[in-house]
């Protein structure tokens, strides 16, 4: 499922420059998990630049939730009308091209992407990766979570689980 994760990674990357006023294309937030609801896991505290503006427990919660519920915010602001085709064309552009670069040797090309690893007891979570010559070539660690991070992950692990089964039996009937 590589690329899915991006297009959260572009709302999370948007919310967290917003608050911290820095500009987006120099922001990067790890975004880890699944791609539903709070499955999604931004990791705020190893967003790049660190904010020189302090966020409070409370901004992260609602940056939290916003990253999340950033698919059916934009689905009610066209009233059901649409959905967020161009910031799904960016993320898919933004993609291709780190695959790209990571293709032709570009080194330390790191992305976040739903891949088969061992990072947690589930078969499938999204993670940051390296992608070089071979496509994935590293799935990278979690690194240094907040409390909570690890709080959200414990919760977030029964959902995605029942989602990767499902998927796997639909997979397997179909």
């Amino acid at each position: 499922m590589i690329g899915v994760t991006t297009l959260d990674v572009v709302r999370a990357r948007t919310f967290f420059a917003g608050k911290a006023k820095a500009p987006v294309a120099d922001v990067n937030v790890p975004v880890v998990g699944g791609h539903a609801g709070i499955t999604i896991l931004p990791l705020f505290s190893q967003a790049t630049p660190a904010s020189s503006v302090a966020l409070s427990a409370d901004e992260i919660t609602a940056l939290t939730k916003r990253t999340q519920d950033g698919g059916t915010e934009v689905v009610e602001a066209k009233a059901g009308k649409g959905s967020a085709t161009l910031s799904m064309a960016y993320a898919g552009a933004l993609f291709a091209d780190a695959c790209l670069k990571g293709l032709n040797g570009v080194p330390d090309v790191v992305e976040c992407t739903f891949v088969q690893s061992s990072i947690t007891e589930l078969p499938f979570f999204a993670s940051k990766v390296r992608l070089g010559k071979n496509g994935v070539e590293e799935v990278l660690g979690l690194g240094t979570l907040s409390d909570f991070e690890k709080e959200a992950l414990e919760k977030l692990k029964p959902e995605l689980k029942s989602s990767i089964e499902k998927g796997i039996k639909f997979a397997k009937e179909n």
